[in-house]
Protein backbone atom coordinates (compact mmCIF):
# COMPACT_ATOMS: atom_id res chain seq x y z
CA UNK A 1 0.00 0.00 0.00
CA UNK A 2 2.15 3.09 1.09
CA UNK A 3 6.15 2.90 2.08
CA UNK A 4 5.64 5.20 4.50
CA UNK A 5 5.86 3.66 7.95
CA UNK A 6 4.70 5.35 11.61
CA UNK A 7 7.74 4.93 13.45
CA UNK A 8 6.72 3.65 16.87
CA UNK A 9 9.40 4.10 19.63
CA UNK A 10 10.78 1.40 22.13
CA UNK A 11 12.12 1.19 25.05
CA UNK A 12 14.25 -1.39 24.59
CA UNK A 13 16.06 -2.78 22.02
CA UNK A 14 13.58 -5.12 20.91
CA UNK A 15 9.82 -5.61 21.85
CA UNK A 16 7.80 -8.97 21.28
CA UNK A 17 5.42 -9.00 18.07
CA UNK A 18 1.96 -9.00 20.21
CA UNK A 19 2.97 -5.69 22.58
CA UNK A 20 3.89 -3.97 19.54
CA UNK A 21 0.75 -3.99 18.25
CA UNK A 22 -1.20 -2.81 21.20
CA UNK A 23 1.63 0.15 21.36
CA UNK A 24 1.80 0.91 17.64
CA UNK A 25 -1.94 0.88 18.20
CA UNK A 26 -2.59 -1.36 15.72
CA UNK A 27 -4.97 -3.43 18.09
CA UNK A 28 -6.97 -2.47 20.69
CA UNK A 29 -5.87 -5.54 23.12
CA UNK A 30 -3.56 -8.43 24.21
CA UNK A 31 -6.69 -10.67 23.23
CA UNK A 32 -6.54 -8.75 19.56
CA UNK A 33 -3.34 -9.35 18.40
CA UNK A 34 -3.57 -13.52 19.91
CA UNK A 35 -6.54 -13.76 17.21
CA UNK A 36 -4.94 -11.62 14.35
CA UNK A 37 -1.70 -13.18 14.88
CA UNK A 38 -3.17 -16.87 14.98
CA UNK A 39 -5.21 -16.23 11.88
CA UNK A 40 -2.25 -14.53 9.58
CA UNK A 41 -3.04 -11.51 9.64
CA UNK A 42 0.28 -9.98 10.30
CA UNK A 43 3.28 -9.74 8.52
CA UNK A 44 6.64 -8.76 9.66
CA UNK A 45 9.41 -7.19 6.97
CA UNK A 46 6.82 -8.59 4.32
CA UNK A 47 6.46 -12.25 5.41
CA UNK A 48 3.55 -13.45 7.78
CA UNK A 49 4.50 -13.87 11.53
CA UNK A 50 2.12 -16.24 13.11
CA UNK A 51 4.68 -16.08 16.63
CA UNK A 52 2.90 -13.85 19.20
CA UNK A 53 6.32 -13.59 21.04
CA UNK A 54 8.44 -13.09 18.13
CA UNK A 55 11.04 -10.53 19.15
CA UNK A 56 11.23 -7.32 16.74
CA UNK A 57 14.29 -5.03 16.72
CA UNK A 58 14.96 -1.82 15.04
CA UNK A 59 13.72 -1.35 11.58
CA UNK A 60 11.43 -4.17 11.89
CA UNK A 61 8.32 -3.33 9.82
CA UNK A 62 4.49 -4.75 10.95
CA UNK A 63 1.70 -4.51 8.45
CA UNK A 64 -1.68 -5.69 9.35
CA UNK A 65 -4.95 -4.48 7.61
CA UNK A 66 -3.22 -2.04 5.61
CA UNK A 67 -1.29 -0.15 8.07
CA UNK A 68 2.41 0.00 8.67
CA UNK A 69 4.12 0.48 11.99
CA UNK A 70 8.07 0.50 12.21
CA UNK A 71 9.99 -0.59 14.83
CA UNK A 72 12.43 2.63 16.17
CA UNK A 73 14.89 1.49 19.22
CA UNK A 74 15.77 4.55 21.16
CA UNK A 75 18.48 2.36 23.02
Amino acid sequence: MSDIHEAVPIRDESIRLGQFLKLANLIESGAEAKEVIADGLVSVNGEVEVRRGRQLRDGDVVAIGGMTAQVSSQA
